[in-house]
């Protein structure tokens, strides 16, 4: 046992937990059957249900700070702005003259380096994802990104916040896809650098949607908007879940690559504001977790429909660079029929149906896993064929990026206005 999951320990609380704890439990027994198996799990551990139950009342408490520091009227004492924050996030905290402690209190956490991050896994772990290539995007997208739409609380804030429906839609996929895309780059995530910075504007991003919304949040029914235990969910969905969505695809994964990219995610997660007890370093831990978490969601609700169907429709406004504009149509409808196929595969006839989603026959993995086979069992295994993966990895990247943002500039979503 790692001491991540070590310290999950019961630790005494006043408050009950929300509504939502455990109110979809019978049937998120059913979804988690196979994860239960991989992850070994015998009965519940409730010692890391309830942890996991009093992280829906947790915050990041450095951005929660550095938040209301930025929301402070002009003249205030201790007032942050966004060019504060902008010339801290590209040039260090030292570089703001008379940085208020809220600002200097968070960017000294993120500029240090944990003692346990060793940057050559680091560098390994993006290797790992980026020769992933679009497998991990495709697992992403669809067991990460709609099969969290199952269950209600961070579906319904997205729904408030629009963020991914409408016309937006594309927009905020293309965002996270950046987010995701740029972790898989030499040196990105070491201070200052190009991923380091958009995870570090990303959680100042979810402290200040936090501060907005709390007020008149229903945190009986949810907790709060953005608090722990939806961030180390979020963080499994990137981590673990990856792991066994691509090889389930086909893609050859080793233990020693597992470990050099669940050290990355716990790095990245170090940077979100993730609480320790939520970062892990062995791949079944993860797994462990993840079951718990699964099995303290609440149900569904309206707002899990409304944003996996906003996804499926997104595929066809698509562009994709190289081909005709008469064509494009063409290409949007295959890329929607393909999701589909791989979301009844990977979700099931149920969650199809929770869900408003039309199944599909499963003819994507008829030609992905045997294609996965001779790139990965096959080819992978030669150092000719890992920088074939490499460069595939780089130029799938590119091209999908380039299909959601359509020509706009990339970038991850703009913090909110009015805090010059």
């Amino acid at each position: 046992m790692t001491t991540a999951v070590a310290a999950l320990r019961p630790r005494p609380d006043d408050h009950p937990f929300p509504a939502r704890y455990r109110a979809g439990e019978q049937r998120n027994l059913r979804l988690g059957r196979s994860l239960k198996l991989l992850a070994r799990v015998g009965d519940l551990d409730e010692d890391l249900m309830a942890r996991i139950g009093r992280g829906f009342t947790e915050r990041d408490e450095l951005g929660a700070a550095l938040a209301d520091a930025i929301r402070m009227r002009a003249g205030e004492p201790g007032r942050v702005t966004m060019k504060q924050f902008r010339t801290a996030l590209e040039r260090g905290v030292d570089a703001v003259p008379d940085a208020a402690p809220a600002l200097v209190d968070f960017f000294r956490e993120v500029e240090t380096v944990p003692v346990w991050v060793d940057q050559e896994r680091v560098e390994r772990g993006a290797t790992v994802f980026r020769r992933m290539g679009r497998n991990a995007g495709d697992v992403l997208l669809q067991l990460s990104l709609i099969g969290g739409y199952r269950f209600g609380g961070p579906t319904d804030l997205l729904v408030r916040t629009d963020g991914l429906t409408g016309a937006a839609t594309s927009r905020r996929l293309a965002e996270t896809q950046k987010w995701a895309t740029s972790l898989q780059g030499a040196d990105a995530l070491r201070p200052h650098q190009e991923a380091w910075r958009l995870t570090v504007h990303v959680r100042l991003m979810h402290a200040l949607v936090n501060a907005q919304y709390e007020p008149e949040w229903d945190t009986e029914q949810w907790g709060l908007p953005i608090n722990q235990t939806d961030l180390a969910s979020t963080l499994g969905l990137f981590d673990g879940v990856p792991l066994i969505g691509c090889r389930a695809l086909g893609v050859r994964i080793t233990r020693p690559d597992a470990e050099d990219y669940l050290h990355l995610w716990r790095y990245v997660g170090h940077l979100m504001g993730v609480h320790p007890d939520f970062l892990v370093e062995r791949e079944r831990d993860r797994h462990r977790i993840n079951y718990h978490v699964l099995q303290a969601q609440g149900a569904l609700t309206e707002a899990g429909p409304q944003l996996a169907q906003a996804v499926v429709r997104a595929q066809r406004d698509r562009q994709w660079h190289g081909w005709p504009a008469a064509l494009q149509p063409l290409r949007g409808r295959y890329e929607q029929e393909r999701l589909l196929s791989m979301l009844t595969v990977f979700l099931g006839l149920e969650s199809m149906r929770d869900l408003g989603l039309a199944p599909r026959p499963p003819w994507a993995f008829g030609y992905l896993v045997p294609l996965n086979m001779l790139r990965y069992q096959v080819l992978g295994r030669t150092a000719a064929g890992r920088r074939m993966l490499d460069g595939w990895g780089r130029r799938t990247a590119e091209r999908v990026l380039a299909s959601y943002f359509k020509g706009d500039a990339q970038g991850v979503g703009a913090l909110p206005a009015g805090h010059p």
